[in-house]
């Protein structure tokens, strides 16, 4: 294999790093980018330095505060990218045995931990199913004296999820849901495995049900939910997919993500239908899907929701003004309820200019919407007795006198 001489190697020292998170999150994402730069025309030189980057990563972050999330965050990307590449890299048997022998001493060495998420990548590194079969043989016996210890108190083996991926990957399902039932605890982390053994053997009623016996207090419910309804998917089921799992199964970092998603998902349900759905999940909270109604063309029901529970006046501001032509009386109402929910003390740091562009929206659209010349005033002028009247009259008072 061709040396390389890398850049990254340098900035990856023992403690190279102090408490601050940014600079060392930083390096990580350059290293990851200088691996995959090289991984176009040299994979296995790529998959070398992706393992010395993984060797060196947790002596090299030992003293940076991980509370925040961004360094470990961007550990878990880095060994998202850097597995696939150590995978497809095509190197004889004991190159390969000589990587895994390197990352597991790394991952025994993992003391914060930094790359344990590793161990769930195990037996796609193993790359056949030989190497993965050894590894197994290797873990094994370490984890069944540690899961056979019940009642002994609380036990951790650092190779548990290696373990399990190499099982998964030699193969050896029979194997690996014996070893599943011995487990002491009901960890979604490792029962995974078992709902992939379940899947592959063709199982796929079972597999549901032995997700479904995962859930717990702090195990991950939509994670379970995505296995599930990807199954039934699987098997042509999409209405019990639906029904069961999707909501649950689908939910982004955003409403309109979730609402995007599941449109996706399922083209043949109706956009309104499931925005129903997916309403009558949040009680109380209908206002949060207002984005999800205006972006699926249904703009009575985003009224209706904006109505029924706050909804954020900033979002409420700029669909009035994006749509104040082509939607007139759609976007006075979004900028009359913007005002509302203003005047009701909601938004977060909300300005004089907040006000201002609520209420230029909502008249520039009632004057292209054709309405009564005082309809916008007349609905403004109660908002002065409410929760944040004073405030919204200081700002409006001298376009909108008080009656």
């Amino acid at each position: 294999m061709t040396a390389h001489s890398w850049q990254f190697t340098s900035r990856f020292r023992r403690r190279a790093f102090g408490w601050r998170s940014a600079t060392p999150v930083k390096r990580v994402k350059e290293a990851v980018k200088e691996i995959k730069q090289v991984a176009r025309k040299e994979p296995a030189v790529a998959a070398e330095g992706a393992v010395i980057l993984l060797e060196k990563l947790s002596p090299a972050l030992e003293q940076v505060d991980s509370s925040s999330g961004a360094i470990g965050s961007a550990v878990n990307k880095a060994i998202e990218s850097l597995a696939p590449i150590i995978a497809k890299a095509e190197v004889d048997p004991k190159t390969r045995q000589r990587w895994m022998e390197r990352l597991w001493q790394a991952l025994q060495d993992d003391d914060i931990p930094y790359i344990e998420l590793l161990g769930d990548h195990w037996g796609e590194l193993c790359a056949t199913p030989e190497i993965a079969s050894y590894w197994a043989d290797e873990f094994l016996p370490t984890l069944n004296t540690v899961w056979s210890r019940k009642g002994s108190g609380f036990t951790y083996f650092k190779g548990t999820s290696a373990c399990l991926a190499s099982l998964s990957a030699a193969a050896r399902h029979d194997e690996l849901l014996a070893l599943l039932n011995q487990s002491p605890y009901k960890w979604w982390a490792y029962r995974q495995w078992g709902v992939q053994a379940l899947v592959a053997q063709g199982k796929l009623e079972e597999a549901i049900r032995f997700a479904e016996d995962s859930r717990g207090r702090n195990e991950p419910d939509g994670q379970i939910s995505e296995r599930c309804e990807a199954i039934l998917l699987s098997m042509g089921q999409h209405e019990e997919a639906y029904s069961r799992f999707a909501l649950q199964a689908n939910n982004k970092t955003t409403h309109l993500a979730t609402f995007r998603a599941l449109v996706r998902k399922y083209p043949n349900k109706s956009a309104e239908s499931i925005l129903n759905d997916l309403i009558a999940s949040t009680p109380g909270d209908e206002g949060r899907w207002f984005a999800a109604a205006k972006d699926a063309g249904l703009y009575e029901m985003a009224i209706q929701v904006a109505r029924s529970s706050p909804c954020d006046p900033r979002t409420l501001t700029r669909a009035a003004r994006d749509f104040s032509e082509k939607q007139p009386l759609f976007a006075c109402e979004a900028g009359l309820l913007a005002l509302h929910w203003i005047s009701e003390g909601y938004g977060y740091d909300i300005t004089g200019k907040d006000v201002l562009d609520a209420y230029s929206a909502a008249t520039k659209a009632a004057s292209l919407a054709d309405t009564e010349p005082d309809l916008v005033d007349a609905s403004i002028r109660p908002m002065y007795t409410a929760h944040d009247g004073q405030f919204m009259e200081r700002v409006l008072g001298r376009y909108v006198p008080k009656a």
